[in-house]
């Protein structure tokens, strides 16, 4: 079951740029090329960068899971907010996955798949934004999850034959990611539709 598009409010209230939703959405962008560092520095083989480079990683999702609560909690939505956000999550989770695959821990093609939907999603956002915004559904909300929890098993340094529980989490990921990716090109469509 899927959340339906919701319409662009016609009067919405002035909400300030410097806001704590946006500072954490900041806060994400500017981890991205320290996470890149721990992890180029590791070379997927020390593991003491490795675990830094995890560390980083959690931290910069979790912030994704902060500012949107928070903007959607205290009203703070803002029109940077609505396009630094996705740009942040995408860089997160696909500087990641590229880097996972460079190291051989990840598939190319898994790596592919996963960037060309999240784009996909992205871009589709923004072809419909003027008309309205498609919220996270749950599938969607799943799908983070589960790609952060796969690429986090990846980052840490796990032992032999815990190690296969990645594989698994990047498989259910890779999964519900396509699924849910089709799921937002019939929402996109039918807000569009609707506001023909």
């Amino acid at each position: 079951m899927t959340d339906e598009p919701v319409p662009v409010a016609s009067a919405a209230r002035r909400v300030p740029l410097n806001n704590p939703a946006n500072m954490l959405t900041a806060v994400r962008i500017v981890l991205v090329p320290v996470f890149v560092m721990f992890v180029v520095a590791s070379q997927m083989t020390d593991s003491g960068w490795r675990i830094a480079a995890c560390l980083t990683f959690c931290v910069a999702s979790a912030t994704d899971f902060a500012d949107g609560w928070i903007a959607r909690r205290y009203e703070l939505v803002t029109s940077f907010g609505k396009v630094a956000d996705p740009i942040a999550d995408k860089a997160l989770t696909g500087s990641a996955l590229i880097l996972l695959s460079a190291y051989g821990q990840v598939s190319w093609w898994v790596t592919g798949l996963i960037l060309l939907r999240e784009w996909g999603v992205t871009a589709l956002r923004f072809w419909v934004i003027r008309y309205g915004i498609i919220p996270a559904s749950r599938g969607g909300k799943l799908k983070t999850a589960l790609q952060i929890a796969a690429i986090a098993w990846f980052l840490w340094p796990v032992p032999s034959p815990f190690d296969l529980v990645g594989v698994g989490l990047m498989v259910a990921a890779l999964v519900i990611t396509l699924v849910t990716g089709v799921d937002y090109v019939l929402q996109a469509l039918r807000l569009r539709r609707k506001a023909i």
